[in-house]
C-alpha cells in the first residue's frame, strides 16, 4: 500500500531532514504553498496537495487542503471494510503521517501596531481541521506539531515499520492541547476586542516554563507555567543571573515583591517574607532605601526576599551580601554587584526589565472545583477621593508617610496594619482575625518608632480600640478606608488623642 505524509508548516525547524528521513522510508510527501518550495528546493521530491485534490488553491490560500480527498485520508479507519471500499470508489489514498503546525498568530498580536485586519489573517483553518482530524484518527494516523518530536518518529518507523500505538496518543494529545490553546488566544484576543468583562466560557492557557522540584511543600508536585503574551514585568520573564532553581515558594514570593516594588518610582526596596513584606524603604539613592528596608525588620528579613527598583551598584551588593537571602531582584546588577553576589552560590539573582507599563491582567484564583476571576488591584492613592475626617488635618509630612503606608498595606495579608514614616517601615501586623490583633503586632515590632509614626489599615476600623491601641503606642496620623457603621467612634477617638484620621473610601483586602 502506498505510503502518505502530509507536511505543512509554518516553522521550518527540523523539518528538511525530517521529510528527507520519510522520503528514504518510501513516503509520498503531500505539501502545499511556501513548505512545497521549501522541500523541492531541497531536493525532496513532494505532490503538491492541488494535485491531489484536482482543485486549486483558492481565495488567497484560504481553502487548499479542505477537501474530501485529503480530510478522507486522514479520517478513515484502515481497518474497517466500509471505509476501504469508499477509498478506493473515490481514489482517496489514507495519509500515515501528518506534520502541521499553525499560523503564526501569537507572533503577529505581540508586535506593537499590528492591525486588526493582519491579525485576522493569521487565524488558522485548514490547518486545526487537518490536526484534529489526524489527532482523532491516531489509531491510524502519527501526527504532531513540534520538531521536537521528529527524531522519535522517525526513529520508530525505522525500527517497527510503523509509530507505536502509545508514541500515536501522546502525540495525538498534544495535538489537542496545541490546537486548544492556539484557540483560547483567538477568544481572548476577540474578547479583548469587545470589551466582554464575564464571558459565558473564559478559556485561558499557559506554557510550561519549568518543572518545580516540589510545591509548597515536599509532598506535592508543582510546575511553573507563563502565560503568552503576558507582562513583561514578571517573574515569569525575569533573566536568571545566578544561583539555584527557584522554587514553588520562591516565585510565589518573588512575584508580591514585584507587585509591591512597582508602587514606587523613587529609588526604593523591599524585602518579602512567606508572601508579606516584611521591610520596606525609600531613598536618595539604592543604597539608602534597602539600608532602610533592612533596618525596618533585620530578623525576618533573613532568608527572605529583596527587589529593589534600581541597578544593583556595588556599595549595595556589599550590604546585601551579609545577609543570607534566597532572591534579589533588580532591573540589573553593575559587573562589580555581580562578582560580590556570585560569591554566595545559592542567592538566586534575577534581573527584571523595569520600564514600560506592565500589561494589565486578571487574577485567577482556584477554589475546588471552579474558579474565581478579578481585575488586580490597581488602586492607588491618587485614585482615592481622600477626607480628612477629624479635626487636625496631617502635616507635610504625615501625608508623605500616609502615602507611603497606603503603598505598603494593600500588599499585606488581611487583617493588615502597617505602622511606618516617610520612607520606612516600621511594623507590619499581617493575617491576623482582627485588626486590633493585627496593629499590635505591628505596634510591638515598631517599638519606640512608633512614637510620631503612622497607621495604615487595609480596611475599616469596626471599634475605635485600634484607634486607642494606636494613639497609646504615639501614633500620629492614621490612614484608613472608612465606612464603618462606627466611623464616628474612631473618628471621635481619634480627635480625643489629637490624631490625624485621613478616609481613602476604598479597601484593600488580600486574602
Amino acid at each position: 500500500m502506498k505510503k502518505r505524509a502530509l507536511i505543512s508548516v509554518s516553522d521550518k525547524e527540523g523539518i528538511i531532514e525530517f521529510a528527507a528521513g520519510l522520503e528514504k522510508l518510501g513516503f509520498e510527501i503531500l505539501s502545499t504553498g511556501g513548505t512545497k518550495k521549501t522541500l523541492q528546493e531541497n531536493g525532496i521530491s513532494v505532490k503538491s496537495v492541488s494535485e491531489i485534490t484536482g482543485f486549486p488553491e483558492i481565495l488567497e490560500g484560504r481553502v487548499k487542503t479542505l477537501h474530501p480527498m485529503i480530510h478522507g485520508g486522514l479520517l478513515a479507519k484502515a481497518d474497517d471494510p466500509s471505509h476501504k471500499e469508499q477509498l478506493n470508489e473515490h481514489g482517496i489514498v489514507p495519509i500515515q503521517i501528518v506534520c502541521v503546525n499553525l499560523y503564526p498568530f501569537k507572533k503577529t498580536i505581540e508586535v506593537p501596531g499590528t492591525t486588526f485586519e493582519q491579525a485576522i489573517e493569521q487565524i488558522d483553518i485548514g490547518g486545526p481541521a487537518m490536526l484534529r482530524a489526524s489527532a482523532k484518527n491516531h489509531k491510524y494516523v502519527a501526527v504532531t506539531v513540534d520538531p521536537a518530536d521528529y527524531p522519535s518518529i522517525l526513529g520508530e518507523l525505522n525500527e517497527y515499520g510503523e509509530v507505536q500505538p502509545a508514541t500515536k496518543q501522546r502525540l495525538a494529545a498534544k495535538v489537542f492541547r496545541h490546537t486548544a490553546a492556539y484557540d483560547a488566544l483567538i477568544a481572548e484576543y476577540m474578547t479583548g476586542l469587545t470589551s466582554e468583562e464575564a464571558p459565558e466560557k473564559l478559556t485561558v492557557t499557559y506554557e510550561l516554563k519549568q518543572g518545580l522540584r516540589y510545591g509548597e511543600n515536599p509532598h506535592q508536585k508543582a510546575s511553573f507555567y507563563q502565560k503568552p503574551l503576558g507582562s513583561s514585568f514578571s517573574i515569569a520573564n525575569a533573566e536568571q543571573l545566578h544561583g539555584k532553581e527557584l522554587s514553588y515558594n520562591n516565585i510565589n514570593d518573588a512575584d508580591t515583591a514585584l507587585k509591591i516594588i512597582k508602587e514606587f518610582s523613587e529609588p526604593a526596596a523591599v524585602a518579602v517574607k512567606h508572601m508579606n513584606p516584611c521591610g520596606a524603604g525609600t531613598g536618595e539613592t539604592i543604597y539608602d532605601a534597602f539600608t532602610k528596608a533592612f533596618a525596618a525588620d533585620p530578623v525576618s528579613i533573613f532568608g527572605g526576599i529583596v527587589a529593589l527598583n534600581r541597578e544593583v551598584d556595588r556599595e549595595t551588593a556589599s550590604k546585601l551580601h551579609e545577609i543570607f537571602l534566597e532572591i534579589i531582584i533588580a532591573p540589573g546588577f553593575s559587573e562589580e554587584a555581580l562578582e560580590i553576589l556570585k560569591g554566595k552560590k545559592n542567592v538566586r539573582l534575577l534581573a527584571i526589565p523595569f520600564e514600560g507599563e506592565p500589561k494589565k491582567e486578571i487574577r485567577l484564583t482556584s477554589i475546588e472545583g471552579g474558579l474565581l476571576v478579578q481585575d488586580n488591584d490597581e488602586f492607588s492613592i491618587k485614585d482615592a477621593e481622600i477626607k480628612v475626617a477629624t479635626k487636625r488635618e496631617p502635616t507635610e509630612a504625615e501625608w508623605k508617610a500616609l502615602e507611603f503606608g497606603w503603598k505598603m498595606v494593600k500588599h499585606v495579608k488581611s487583617n493588615a496594619i502597617v505602622v511606618n514614616g516617610e520612607d520606612m517601615t516600621y511594623g507590619i501586623g499581617a493575617g491576623q482575625m482582627n485588626r486590633v490583633g493585627a496593629a499590635k503586632i505591628a505596634l510591638e515590632q515598631a517599638g519606640k518608632k512608633a512614637n510620631g509614626a503612622v497607621i495604615a489599615s487595609d480596611a475599616f476600623f469596626p471599634m475605635d480600640d485600634t484607634v486607642e491601641a494606636a494613639a497609646k503606642a504615639g501614633i500620629t496620623a492614621i490612614i484608613q478606608p472608612g465606612g464603618s457603621i462606627r466611623d464616628e467612634d474612631s473618628i471621635k477617638k481619634a480627635d480625643e488623642y489629637g490624631i490625624a484620621m485621613v478616609l481613602t473610601g476604598i479597601r484593600h483586602f488580600r486574602h
